[in-house]
């Protein structure tokens, strides 16, 4: 015999809305209408040192929640310590959804006497668009998301429950399914459009350069549509100034005056700037008015 089971790690993924009292973490369970499916495939997994493989999506924990989950806790922004969900029964302190779902689903192992089954998370993400009754699937939060996780995994930091035990996790999904039924979030879940353009840019602050789905490696900085005026000019103001951009092109009868507004010309600035440094994801932040873009703002300005 070849003993190829101890080689070849066979699984299948579960969802993780079949897990009950998900939280605190620490008393969850699998619905029991389940067990005589997980029971048998647990027995498998373990016989064979193999391991759970979970899709998470705490997207849908946070919609489902009724407010009981914050926006922040869901995409792994820094939470101040009286906002971090505390787990009544360990007291241990949980800082994202993420890692609420996947210490969960070793609890729910725990609960039918498996304890030493790995977990990996084959599907998790954010959708970068949806309906009018989905307000919080954005580009932005899909952006914040994604970059968030992948800084959080890669600091192979575990979970509360297992700390410095890694997840290997995989994002849902590379291309966008304009054809798949349902509501419209449900065709934006990836990183890129179906003609392979990438639907954002993912980031990692302070890693020194933009992560892998940017193919084309032209990108540019931009000044959002959105941000606040003030802050946009104070951003401006850095850039001419302490930041060391040659803003003279800006000056009236200069080539690059006109359009003569804010957004054209902090865009200029926080475009140079971004070059200059490397192009490097750090070098686009300007306190949050701007954004990493594939698109030329020179065609469009």
């Amino acid at each position: 015999a070849s003993h190829l089971d101890k080689q070849i790690k066979v699984s299948s993924p579960i969802s993780s809305s079949i897990i009950l009292d998900s939280f605190p973490p620490s008393q969850a369970f699998f619905n029991r209408s389940w067990n005589p499916v997980m029971v048998p495939l647990l027995n498998f997994l373990q016989s064979t040192d193999s391991f759970l493989m979970l899709n998470a999506y705490p997207y849908y924990d946070y919609r489902q929640s009724n407010g009981a989950i914050s926006l922040d806790y869901a995409l792994f922004k820094p939470l101040a310590p009286n906002k971090e969900a505390v787990d009544a029964n360990t007291l241990v302190h949980y800082t994202n959804v993420f890692d609420a779902i996947v210490d969960a689903t070793y609890s729910a192992m725990a609960f039918l006497n498996f304890t030493n089954i790995p977990v990996i998370v084959t599907e998790t993400g954010w959708p970068s668009k949806g309906d009018s009754n989905e307000p919080d699937a954005t580009l932005e939060n899909a952006n914040t998301y994604n970059s968030n996780l992948i800084r959080h995994v890669m600091n192979k930091t575990g979970t509360p429950k297992n700390p410095g035990v890694a997840v290997s996790t995989y994002i849902y999904e590379l291309y966008n399914e304009d054809m798949k039924p349902g509501p419209l979030s449900e065709k934006h879940w990836g990183l890129f459009e179906a003609n392979g353009d990438p639907v954002y840019i993912l980031r990692l602050t302070g890693s020194g350069s933009l992560l892998s789905n940017d193919t084309t490696n032209q990108t540019y900085c931009t000044a959002k549509d959105d941000a606040d005026p003030k802050m946009l000019q104070a951003a401006l103001d850095w850039a001419c100034g302490p930041g060391k951009v040659d803003c003279s092109p800006l000056l009236q009868g200069k080539p690059c005056y006109e359009p003569d507004n804010v957004i054209a010309h902090a865009t200029y600035a926080f475009n140079t700037y971004y070059h200059r440094m490397g192009k490097t994801s750090d070098a686009c932040d300007f306190n949050g008015v701007a954004d990493i873009t594939t698109t030329d703002p020179s065609n469009e300005i």
